[in-house]
């Protein structure tokens, strides 16, 4: 049993939420709540939704789970307000100048539909969770080895191209998993994905669990419900998930996933974490032992597979769109990196409140943006009048568009290189510098400052993960050896989900940040040059050799080799 189970053995993980009220009441440093609890307290913590970075002692990360992305108006600007009354840094980290682009109050949307604060002190965490409880929010179990946030199409319940609403079903799983005790404490955390969308916006091949639309005809009558995938993740070892041949009726899927949770936590490998996770389970196992394995223990009949009515992935729902119900459209809010200001985050909310019928929403989305919904069209044009929605444009440059980044060395002990800043300025410099085709609407540009993914860069038609990177230079930073490095980065190309889902390649590794964009630069104007009709650029970079795809981007590294060049990495003059 490895060091972590043996912090769980020790106490129930969900205990350490009562923890957080005493050591909240006493006002504890983080010296006296390891004296009080031992190092395993920092592992149960994640059970509270709270992360210990160590960049920043005495202050917590803490990420509140937001189902399906789904919020009202008021727990959005719940939300926001929070962020902007508590995810302050002190004198000594910066004050209200701690980031030279966000200052200070922000808060990032993540891509799995989370929202994550920093600079949370320990005495806070009750006035939040009081203020949480009035709207019916929660940041239990958004991290641990437990039932994570469950994923959902943002759109869910507004367009025709959803088979059924099946946010419905994503809150009953989450009612069933979220303070749990039973499957509070599994080998390791376990992601699901819920969806009645035919595009797979839920992400459900890179998911532990993913239930997508389908149909069957039972004794001549046709039923609406779920196919299942399972297996799928990220980070090392990457895998797209195993359709299982099962077909899950609407109000069966609690039981279906308890069943594939119980599965898990029979067989999954608690002595070593870094094979843990459930799709190297299923890996092992292969897909139909592992299918029998949730059979035996699922309490409901499960037919098979009927016909699977996804038709693609999408992920995308920047800009302003007609819903089914007449005369509402749905407006995506483009938040490059996901970050923004907590009180910009309120004013969204308001302004739904305002602009938006009764049933107005505020939706977060895995690419890290954000969606106001039911608003009469001709109230659009005032809600994109509002203050917050200049900086956060539904009309965005592709590049802009697809941005997406991790928490980085900001805040993340994992993480080796800066991200959001980062992905921002290039973002905003590519679009500005490359003049892309007509029908071009996204470039997905996914930045993870380590080989965790928590950007997701694996599914990116351009993906970087966080490397250091050894240089000729004096202006680079020297390390314990003595060498000199550089933040730098692997580049990958080619990734995409849906019918087309595959990987990217790592096509050129150990790059110096400052040659990245020039690299990137080059690789668009031959894509431009060669592409076919329609052809997007993960699509075109499969089509071309690598050792093509990596002559092109060295060239253009020419002049800015080993990072001596360091004006060259992109800026923004906005």
């Amino acid at each position: 049993m490895n060091t972590v189970e043996q912090w769980k053995q020790e106490k129930h993980p969900l205990d350490v939420v009562e923890d957080v009220r005493e050591y909240a009441a006493e006002e504890l440093s983080f010296a006296e709540i390891e004296a009080r609890a031992g190092d395993g307290e920092w592992e149960r913590l994640k059970w509270a939704g709270m992360y210990a970075h160590g960049r920043q002692d005495g202050y917590f990360m803490l990420r509140t789970k937001v189902p399906g992305g789904h919020l009202t108006p008021e727990q959005a600007a719940v939300i926001g307000e929070v962020a902007d009354e508590y995810a302050t840094a002190p004198a000594a980290h910066g004050g209200e100048n701690q980031n030279p682009t966000w200052g200070d109050a922000f808060m990032d949307i993540t891509t799995r539909q989370d929202v994550q604060m920093h600079w949370i002190e320990i005495e806070d965490v009750p006035d939040i969770w009081a203020r949480y409880d009035e709207v019916g929010l929660t940041t239990i179990q958004g991290c641990g080895d437990s039932a994570r946030n469950v994923l959902g199409c943002p759109a869910a319940g507004l367009t025709d191209r959803e088979c059924f609403d099946a946010q419905p079903v994503a809150d009953a799983v989450t009612d069933f998993f979220t303070e749990n005790r039973e499957y509070a404490n599994l080998p390791r955390k376990f992601k699901m994905t819920v969806t009645g969308c035919r595009e797979d916006c839920a992400q459900s091949q890179i998911n532990d669990v993913g239930l997508t639309p389908a149909r069957t005809t039972i004794d001549g009558e046709v039923y609406y419900g779920f196919h299942a995938r399972v297996g799928g993740g990220l980070s090392d070892g990457p895998r797209m998930a195993s359709d299982l041949d099962v077909f899950v009726r609407p109000e069966d899927a609690v039981e279906f996933c308890r069943a594939v949770a119980q599965a898990f936590k029979e067989l999954g490998d608690r002595h070593n974490r870094g094979v843990c996770r459930m799709r190297y389970l299923v890996e092992q196992m292969g897909v139909e032992a592992f299918e029998k394995a949730v059979r035996e223990r699922c309490t409901v009949d499960l037919r098979s597979r009927g016909e699977d009515l996804t038709e693609g992935y999408t992920g995308d729902h920047v800009g302003v769109h007609p819903q089914k119900q007449d005369g509402l459209r749905y407006v995506g809010f483009n938040v490059i990196a996901g970050r923004l200001g907590g009180g910009e985050f309120a004013e969204a909310a308001r302004a739904a409140g305002r602009y938006g019928t009764e049933d107005a929403s505020v939706r977060l989305a895995t690419d890290q943006n954000f969606l106001i919904t039911h608003v009469p069209a001709e109230n659009v044009g005032d809600l994109l009048d509002e203050p917050f929605a200049r900086d956060y444009r539904p009309d965005p440059g592709p590049f802009s568009r697809g941005a997406v980044g991790c928490t980085g060395s900001e805040f993340c002990t994992y993480g080796i290189i800066e991200t959001k800043d980062r992905v921002r300025r290039w973002a905003k410099a590519l679009d500005r510098r490359i003049d892309t085709p007509d029908d071009l609407e996204v470039v997905r540009m996914h930045m993870s400052g380590c080989s965790a993914s928590c950007a997701q860069p694996q599914i990116a038609d351009v993906g970087f993960r966080g490397e250091t990177v050894q240089i000729d230079d004096p202006k680079g930073t020297t390390n314990e050896e003595g060498d000199n490095i550089t933040e730098g980065m692997d580049v990958g190309l080619g990734g995409a989900l849906g019918a087309d889902n595959e990987f990217i390649d790592w096509v050129e590794t150990a790059v110096p940040a400052t040659a990245v964009v020039p690299a990137l630069e080059a690789l668009f104007a031959a894509y431009t040059d060669d592409r076919e009709a329609g052809e997007r650029l993960y699509q075109w970079c499969r089509r071309v050799d690598n050792d093509r795809l990596r002559s092109i981007m060295q060239r253009a590294d020419a002049n800015v080799s080993g990072g001596v060049a360091h004006d060259q990495e992109a800026t923004s003059d906005d």
